[in-house]
């Protein structure tokens, strides 16, 4: 085998679990995707954090945890895996044209935003419908904005729009917000958001660009047409498991069905991270769940080569 474990995304589970199993002294390779960023890069404060009392920008974070991985020996590369599959002594993985050999994998490919569903919302991605604040909230400068969503993304993303929009429109399908309370304080104190309760987005308007949203009312039924320059979407997430999914066990979402210590449903394959069926999807879940799953590819190693501990 090239290598004692094979790590699947470079988010904060995947690169916890090259530190553990680095310092283990498994030989380690990361395999981090160059199409899919996670979700930790792309977010511009993370203020609940442990060890950070003013915040960290995430992919400041990301890249210290990178910088540890290989402070401890792992071997980080970049490229999308693109086929998995069994083989008489470990595992086989394909990226980028290129096989590797491992006796143990470690599936932390993460999650990508989901989409609506919506007529205009694929015909104008990139022309104004987005699903990064970070990303691309500056070309919204004076502008008029509106978002979908209700949780701790989309209102976190709202407020970091109001540093460039004039005005953010909150589309929510409640009578209030599921994200944490010091979020929602924040965000309904803000004179630049503005909230449309009880209403979703049934189609993006626009032609070559946004120009509004068409919104329904969900008790009354009434549709409107809100006037915006662009539409961000933070509806929840799903899972980056398509390349995964003739090999393991996944639940009805596509999530990845693990126990406790990060089993899956295959001998010597482990999963860790927003990628799993999980109650809470956070960093410091994330990076618990990438040092539970390299401890449990450590025992998993060192049984097949007699040494484990007993």
């Amino acid at each position: 085998m090239d290598y004692d474990v094979i790590i699947i995304g470079g988010g904060p589970a995947g690169l916890t679990a090259a530190i553990y199993t680095a310092r283990a002294r498994l030989k380690t390779l990361l395999l981090e995707s160059f199409s899919v960023p996670g979700q930790a890069v792309i977010t511009d404060h993370l203020e609940n954090y442990p060890g950070f009392p003013d915040g960290i920008n995430g992919f400041e974070l990301i890249e210290k945890f990178k910088k540890q991985a290989e402070n401890f020996g792992a071997e980080l590369k970049v490229g999308n895996v693109e086929r998995i599959e069994k083989d008489k002594n470990g595992w086989l993985v394909e990226a980028e044209g290129k096989t590797y050999t491992s006796l143990s994998l470690i599936i932390a490919s993460g999650a990508r935003p989901r989409r609506l569903g919506v007529p205009g919302e694929r015909e104008l991605q990139r022309k104004g419908v987005s699903y990064c604040a970070t990303c691309d909230g500056a070309l919204y400068k004076d502008k008029e904005i509106a978002l979908v969503g209700g949780g701790d993304t989309a209102i976190q993303e709202a407020l970091f729009l109001t540093r460039f929009a004039k005005k953010v429109r909150v589309v929510h399908r409640r009578d209030r917000l599921r994200a944490t309370k010091i979020l929602q304080e924040r965000a309904l104190s803000n004179e630049r958001i503005e909230f449309i309760w009880e209403s979703k987005a049934v189609e993006i308007l626009g032609k070559d660009r946004v120009s509004g949203v068409k919104i329904k009312n969900v008790k009354t039924g009434k549709e409107t047409d809100v006037s915006c320059d662009g539409v961000f979407i933070f509806v929840g997430y799903s899972p980056n498991t398509d390349f995964i999914k003739r090999v393991l066990k996944l639940d009805k979402d596509g999530y990845i069905v693990s126990d406790s210590d990060m089993n899956t449903s295959k001998k010597g394959i482990f999963a860790c991270g927003d990628c799993c069926k999980k109650l809470l999807r956070q960093v410091v879940t994330a990076c618990g769940d990438g040092a539970t799953a390299a401890f449990s590819a450590q025992k998993y190693v060192e049984d097949l080569k007699g040494a484990a501990y007993k």
